[in-house]
């Protein structure tokens, strides 16, 4: 047990120190996020922290990706709000614990793997998004309540002030590496800005201004709710679109990581993990999350590769809650905007800028979408569905103008007509227009060496092909049909019947439904 214990938290990829440090940064970033989600959510700002804490430290000691850091999110906040509103906040903690028996089944049931079918353009469209979401959020911050009540912009000084420390922030950030790698640059940026504005008296906005993060411990607690048919269809749409969304947000940002530290997560493992995590939220009072792209990346740049980083930000943040409330309340938001604008500017693939004259239109089009959908709805679940769909039709579609056939009559007199491209239900009517059954002789054969039956529509291509030869007293032969489109001729026996031949891999097609397999 003590080794096994020393395997899971042993960094392999970077020192204690980093590890640490690093776990600190994160720590600090979580508080106005946590906060801010939870007033989005329309619940008390602790539990969003609550939230924060009980996520982090699961999935860092059971996810897939060590290093990745999960937390409350913007995109589960603004799917509850809903619910919150019309229901109460009791009907959420219930919600989540389904939320999290939903993305248990997923993981157990090994569905994680469908993430792989997510293309690079969607990829690219989701980050770009995502990081155009982080950074406009931030402006907030630029913002203030006037006492009757409005929101209004910031004006002269205090526009100033705050723009001239969030911009000393991001110099910090960007440049402190150039000094020295032993600190994360973000947690020595954060502590200058503190200090300069503590010390110097400077009267600005601080965490301390969007609530007091003070509480004690999480408790247990069990939902109240009628446990009966109807709460669980009161909750089910939520709870599903929770768990759809907190697991694409997650596994993407997993991917993400995944490319940037040259190595492979797990993803079941972690859906598992998000799984177990929410279900024990929701018992203790909080209101659900997911993998969050921002501060993970903080995390990675500050050098956190393992699971004492996750470990580390969350008992971090637990506790600020406990004891240090009064200190992290101090802390200016110029300080966190800075951060987060630097973030959002390394979440960007700016790279991608560069390939829209050098890939194809549609997945140009499909980067494009994605990011407007991400940006202006802010429901990362709709944009990759979104994008993933266009892909697919932009497949489907390119993969039927590959159907063609090469046409040839043998010394006997028999037409043989060789398929190239899948035959499925984009090209099932091309497919049937290849052939001439009035002209064509009393034997065919469709050779499908060069070609695959992909779907029920490709099966049905072919009994309209047969059908109308046999209306004529022609005969219709298959060969060269591989293993999968022979299940799935065998399978639609009832439609076709199919007569194996002596010629091996060749069998005959017959429209008699008398006839019996052979």
């Amino acid at each position: 047990m003590t080794q096994l214990f020393y395997r899971l938290f042993k960094p392999t990829q970077a020192n204690l120190k980093d590890e640490v440090l690093s776990g600190l940064t994160v720590a600090l970033a979580l508080v106005p996020e946590a906060v801010a989600f939870s007033l989005i959510a329309g619940v008390s700002p602790l539990i969003g922290l609550y939230t924060a804490f009980i996520i982090g430290l699961i999935t860092s000691i059971l996810g897939g990706r060590p290093g990745m850091i999960s937390g409350a999110t913007g995109a589960i906040a603004v799917v509850v709000v809903a619910l919150v509103v019309s229901h109460g906040v009791e009907y959420l903690f219930a919600a989540v614990v389904l939320m999290g028996l939903i993305q248990i089944a997923v993981g157990l049931l090994k569905l994680g793997k469908l993430i792989r079918l997510v293309p690079h353009p969607v990829m690219f469209g989701f980050v770009n998004g995502l990081a155009i979401v982080i950074g406009m959020a931030q402006f907030e911050q630029f913002k203030f309540t006037t006492a009757a009540g409005t929101v209004e912009w910031m004006t002269g000084n205090p526009l100033y002030l705050m723009i001239g420390l969030v911009g000393l922030t991001m110099v910090i950030i960007k440049f402190f590496p150039k000094v020295t790698t032993a600190v994360p640059s973000a947690l020595v940026a954060i502590l200058t800005i503190s200090a300069i504005v503590i010390f110097g008296g400077i009267d600005t906005r601080t965490v301390g201004d969007l609530a007091s993060i003070s509480g004690g411990l999480p408790e247990f607690h069990i939902p109240l709710v009628p446990f009966n048919w109807e709460t669980f269809m009161i909750i089910l749409p939520y709870s599903a679109i929770m768990a759809g969304v907190g697991l694409i947000e997650s596994l993407l940002t997993l991917t993400l990581i995944d490319e940037i530290t040259e190595t492979r997560g797990h993803g079941n493992k972690e859906c598992v993990a998000q799984g177990v995590a929410n279900l024990t939220t929701g018992l203790f009072g909080g209101m659900g999350g997911c993998a969050m792209i921002g501060q993970s990346l903080i995390n990675v740049n500050a050098g956190g590769r393992n699971r004492i980083s996750g470990i580390v930000a969350s008992v971090g943040l637990l506790i600020f809650i406990l004891f240090l409330s009064s200190y992290i309340e101090m802390i200016p938001m110029a300080a966190l905007v800075g951060l987060m604008f630097m973030v959002a500017i390394g979440t960007f693939e700016w790279a991608s800028l560069k390939v829209f004259r050098k890939v194809p239109f549609h997945d140009v089009l499909v980067m494009v979408v994605v990011t407007l959908v991400t940006v202006f709805l802010h429901n990362l679940a709709l944009a990759v569905l979104v994008g993933v769909i266009i892909s697919a039709l932009v497949f489907a579609w390119q993969n039927a103008k590959m159907i063609r056939t090469r046409k040839r009559v043998d010394e006997n007199g028999v037409k043989h007509y060789e398929v190239f491209g899948p035959l499925f239900f984009a090209s099932a009517m091309t497919f049937g227009q290849k052939f001439d059954p009035i002209n064509d002789p009393e034997e065919i054969v469709i050779d499908f060496a060069e070609s695959r039956i992909v779907d029920h529509s490709g099966i049905d291509a072919i009994h309209k092909v047969t059908e109308r030869y046999h209306k004529m007293g022609k005969t219709v032969y298959i060969r060269h049909l591989d293993s999968s489109s022979k299940v799935l001729l065998n399978k639609a026996e009832k439609i076709i019947n199919v007569n194996y031949t002596d010629d091996d891999p060749s069998f005959k097609i017959v429209l008699d439904e008398e006839k019996t397999m052979v």
